[in-house]
């Protein structure tokens, strides 16, 4: 046992049991959490994490104070999410990746798979996209308040096995509140120009895969009607009706999403000018 695992929590009773039953393989479990009013704390402890506690501002700001201000038992840290399960075989090759990594290394990132209703998104998502996760805590700094990027001056790695995603499973009710939260915070980043320095569209091309999803994204804000381009380009043209009868509720609430970080956005734009909404 040589990784130590960082999870972020807030009223996770629903998933905080079966994530920490999947990490038996580690052997220092941290839950950081940001006061939750459920039975969050009694269900980590009980499960072996060590439990904190802080108010929550925006995700970059968590991860970082989990990383930098929490004392791990080992150099490389796991940032995990509740919802989310590290596999057996990820958690073997992970173990093994650690082992040999040369000192420059400082990140590994590995690909994740969403499922709903049992049913793995392989279409109707934008797998495979590669998401740092596995860090050397006093290397790597967590920047944008939602929807992460993990940024290090040492090497990068990739991994081959999956994390396994549930963002459904505390609930759609929950998922709405959720989803409120984060267009809030991507409209409140957009209208504030808060994209973390320029891009190019040679950045399209680029071989690291946040610069990459970085400008496309930069594209994708500037389409019109981007919700349901967004729904036709993935149900349809990379055949996410092939996923299932769930692909197409996953597809449109994706769709619903978006079209939330639209409306909070012109809604923010005409306040900045003193109109009414």
């Amino acid at each position: 046992m040589n990784i130590s695992v960082l999870i972020l929590t807030l009223n996770e009773e629903a998933n905080i049991p079966y994530c920490l039953s999947k990490l038996t393989w580690c052997d220092d479990i941290v839950v950081l959490d940001s006061f939750s009013s459920d039975n969050t704390e009694n269900l980590a402890r009980e499960g072996g994490a060590r439990f904190y506690q802080r108010k929550f501002d925006n995700f970059a700001s968590q991860r970082n104070y989990g990383l930098h201000e929490i004392e791990f038992k080992h150099d490389w840290v796991l940032m995990l999410d509740a919802d989310e399960e590290a596999t057996p075989e990820l958690a073997e090759e992970m173990q093994q990746a650690v082992q040999t990594a040369p000192d420059n290394l400082a990140l590994f990132r590995m690909r994740r798979k969403d499922y709903l209703f049992g049913q793995w998104m392989r279409r109707c998502n934008a797998y495979p996209i590669w998401f740092g996760r596995l860090v050397r805590s006093a290397k790597v700094k967590v920047m944008r308040a939602v929807n992460e990027e993990y940024h290090t001056e040492g090497e990068i790695g990739e991994l081959q096995g999956h994390l396994l995603h549930y963002s459904y499973n505390s609930g759609f009710d929950a998922w709405f509140t959720e989803q409120n939260l984060h267009s809030s915070m991507e409209a409140d980043r957009l209208l504030s120009n808060d994209d973390h320095g320029r891009w190019s569209f040679i950045d399209l091309f680029d071989r690291d895969p946040t610069v990459k999803r970085r400008a496309l994204k930069h594209i994708a804000f500037s389409l019109p009607g981007r919700p349901i381009i967004y729904f036709i380009f993935y149900y349809i043209f990379r055949g996410g009706f092939l996923d299932g009868r769930a692909a197409l509720t996953h597809s449109i609430l994706r769709a619903f999403y978006e079209y939330m970080v639209d409306v909070k956005v012109k809604e923010g734009r005409r306040r900045q000018a003193g109109l009414p909404v």
